[in-house]
């Protein structure tokens, strides 16, 4: 979580958010959306050296899907076309009533990590999330029973507070993703993430998302600092302006990243170990 731990060559863990639940097809065609679709993604990613693969799960019409049932036939299909991967679950719910929030968390097996988000915000003109106190204690309650390690999805600098409140709940290492963009999220910048990293306790391990086109600059500084990374078209549809990214190839430019940098890249086992799954 450092930058001597950058010096020390440290590895890192890449995420890759393949789908999300907010824009479709309509803002990228390559978006993976079916289940068949998803886990072809989720495999590419695997080749190209994610170690942990974030998901969403999608209605028929490419609509965002919360029930169970939805989330357990991309995760068998993940399972099916993947090797290893840690599989990590959204309990994200822009919109969405806290009834529906829970059950990502109710597949045969659990997955082992889920995200947390840490408290409201506004996303676009229309969406907002609540994310109460009562919500947070209720999925992290059901994370704790089914043996899921959270995510804690910290969008700005009062997320980390509500964070801070829960720490001592949690098993070590904390894993707290920090995020980056519009709205009510923190403003992108690299003095805000450095901010953000230095208010981390020192027995923590941080991630990075950074939206659109603050995603290669924000996940590049992360690695610098110790942390690791979150990429994929959930939260970025461009490879560089005015070209459409694919999954593998965001994954491929961060693990390429890592590597000219001195970090070796982490395997799902190694992700595992660094993250007390």
């Amino acid at each position: 979580m450092t930058y001597q731990e950058y010096l020390d060559g440290k590895p890192v863990v890449v995420t890759a958010a393949l789908t999300g639940g907010i824009h479709g097809k309509e803002t990228h065609p390559g978006l993976p959306e079916t289940p068949e679709e998803i886990a072809a993604a989720a495999a590419a990613c695997e080749e190209a050296g994610a170690a942990i693969v974030h998901l969403h799960a999608r209605r028929d019409n490419g609509e965002r899907a919360f029930s169970t049932e939805r989330f357990q036939a991309v995760t068998d299909a993940v399972r099916d076309a993947t090797d290893d991967l840690v599989i990590q679950h959204s309990t994200g719910g822009t919109a969405a009533p806290d009834a529906l929030r829970a059950e990502p968390l109710r597949t045969d097996p659990a997955p082992e990590m889920a995200s947390l988000d840490m408290g409201p915000m506004n996303r676009g003109r229309r969406l907002t999330s609540e994310n109460t106190r009562d919500t947070i204690d209720g999925l992290h309650a059901e994370m704790r029973e089914r043996g899921i390690k959270p995510e804690l999805e910290v969008f700005n600098d009062g997320h980390l507070n509500e964070s801070f409140r829960i720490l001592d709940d949690l098993a070590d290492p904390p894993y707290l993703n920090l995020i980056f963009g519009p709205g009510t999220l923190s403003p992108p910048s690299p003095a805000n993430l450095q901010h953000m990293v230095d208010q981390l306790p020192d027995r923590a391990e941080f991630n990075v998302i950074g939206f659109g086109p603050h995603q290669l600059p924000l996940t590049t500084q992360s690695l610098l600092l110790g942390g690791h990374v979150r990429v994929g078209l959930e939260d970025n549809s461009y490879y560089r302006k005015g070209e459409r990214a694919t999954n593998e190839a965001l994954v491929a430019r961060s693990v390429r990243i890592a590597e000219e940098l001195g970090r070796p890249v982490a395997s799902p086992a190694e992700a595992r170990d660094l993250l007390g799954l």
